[in-house]
């Protein structure tokens, strides 16, 4: 197979080109250059969002092509038809952001998306944007041929957003931690690499259309995510489970001081942890345990010295240590679920 990846050195670029390359496929990877390439690929440079910045593009032929881009859809509507006719199938990984807010529980890829999204746009907000980058791929290679990936939660090594690194990295140090519970809440994510086998997986099945893509609702829980963490890590954590209600009336806002973790609930959990990925599933999405993910990733954080990548573009994630103890320090400290020391639920 030979696949074209726009982008490719970062965190889900990366992950698809190294299991394109697993599998012996030829792989070009097209970007400004700023990051080291993967070895083992062919590398094409440009500035898609400058005049004459898809020129090395202009020639070649491809099984398919993958790209990530989350900024302005007329970027994504301009490669697409410039390699119309020279590639079999165009992947794009959108976001389940695309859904019209909130979704319900269980919504599949026929929910309402955002309105107001074009093909043509230049960047407004995440949703729109993802949504005009879907329009363009369908309307630059068809239904049939384009295949939209609205992945949700990523995690996993290369991670350049900030959210399980900034928590193994917490309780790395050590000590009493606020660990948001439920223990038990519910999870809905995916691993990179699985994300990455399941793109190449699709173009193998030429497989088109939306999926939601993520774990199957549940695959892990906030505690089975922390825990594996303090493993990993080997550190002396504490983790304190305190009530959601503690958390939210000290001003703590779920997602981005506490990554992950969302109040069950609510919208905004049935929206980001309990899609129906039925779908992606019959199509061969196999998820690996939440363990793997921790330890992979603990791994890559310490092997570029600890400190993430963060994309320019993200807000940065994690709580300020001072409202942590200050909170810590207001709780009960009773034991919390399993007999660890926290804030009783």
């Amino acid at each position: 197979m030979r696949l074209l990846v726009l982008g490719g050195t970062e965190f889900v670029g990366r992950a698809v080109v190294e299991a394109a390359l697993g599998r012996g496929w030829d792989v070009t990877v097209f970007n400004r250059g700023r990051h080291t390439a993967v070895p083992g690929t062919r590398s094409l440079t440009g500035d898609r969002t400058a005049p004459g910045g898809l020129d090395a593009l202009a020639e070649g032929d491809w099984d398919a092509v993958v790209d990530t881009w989350s900024a302005a859809p007329r970027a994504v509507q301009e490669a697409a038809r410039l390699l119309r006719g020279r590639a079999r199938r165009y992947v794009y990984v959108s976001s389940c952001s695309v859904y019209a807010w909130a979704p319900p529980a269980g919504y599949a890829e026929d929910a309402p998306v955002v309105e107001g999204a074009e093909s043509d746009a230049e960047q407004s907000d995440y949703a729109r944007d993802k949504r005009g980058g879907e329009l363009a791929v369908v309307d630059a290679f068809g239904a049939e041929t384009s295949v939209l990936v609205r992945a949700g939660l990523i995690l996993g090594p290369y991670e350049n957003v900030g959210r399980l690194p900034w928590w193994l990295t917490r309780i790395a140090r050590g000590g009493p931690v606020l660990a948001p519970g439920p223990r038990e809440l519910p999870l809905q994510y995916v691993d990179v690499r699985d994300l990455a086998e399941w793109i190449l997986g699709a173009v193998e099945q030429e497989l088109s259309g939306p999926y939601n893509l993520m774990s199957p609702q549940g695959h892990a829980t906030m505690g089975e995510l922390l825990e594996a963490c303090v493993r990993a890590t080997g550190s002396d954590a504490e983790l304190r489970w305190t009530a959601p209600e503690i958390i939210l009336d000290a001003g703590i806002e779920p997602w981005t001081e506490l990554p992950v973790w969302v109040p069950p609930g609510t919208d905004m959990h049935d929206a980001l942890h309990a899609a129906d990925v039925s779908r992606a599933v019959a199509a061969g999405l196999s998820c690996r345990p939440v363990e793997e993910t921790v330890a992979a990733t603990w791994g890559w954080l310490r092997s570029i010295g600890g400190t993430a990548p963060q994309r320019p573009d993200r807000t940065r994630k994690g709580l300020d240590p001072e409202v942590e103890a200050k909170v810590l320090a207001a709780g009960t400290g009773g034991p919390g679920p399993g007999g660890v020391p926290g804030t009783t639920l």
